[in-house]
């Protein structure tokens, strides 16, 4: 592998920190959501966590976006 090549991933549904529908916070944007789903990136060779993404979607509906899961706290 070159310098420029990614290492293989797979991307998995990972475990939620809250029970789905839970009001999470995002500590940098400020924004709230519901969590709907958490998605984690492991390498293939060896299963080690590259990166962990929360999908939030506003109350009352609308688009869904995403942060680092660790950036996410519980509201209520």
């Amino acid at each position: 592998m070159t310098g420029h090549e990614k290492a293989a991933t797979t991307l998995n549904h990972g475990e939620l920190p809250y029970p789905r529908g839970t009001l999470v916070l995002d500590s940098i944007s400020e924004r709230t959501g519901l969590l709907m789903g958490v998605v984690e990136e492991r390498l293939k060779s060896n299963g080690k966590l590259v990166k962990s993404q929360a999908f939030m979607a506003p109350e009352g509906g609308g688009i869904e976006w995403d942060v680092p899961l660790d950036r996410i706290t519980a509201v209520r």
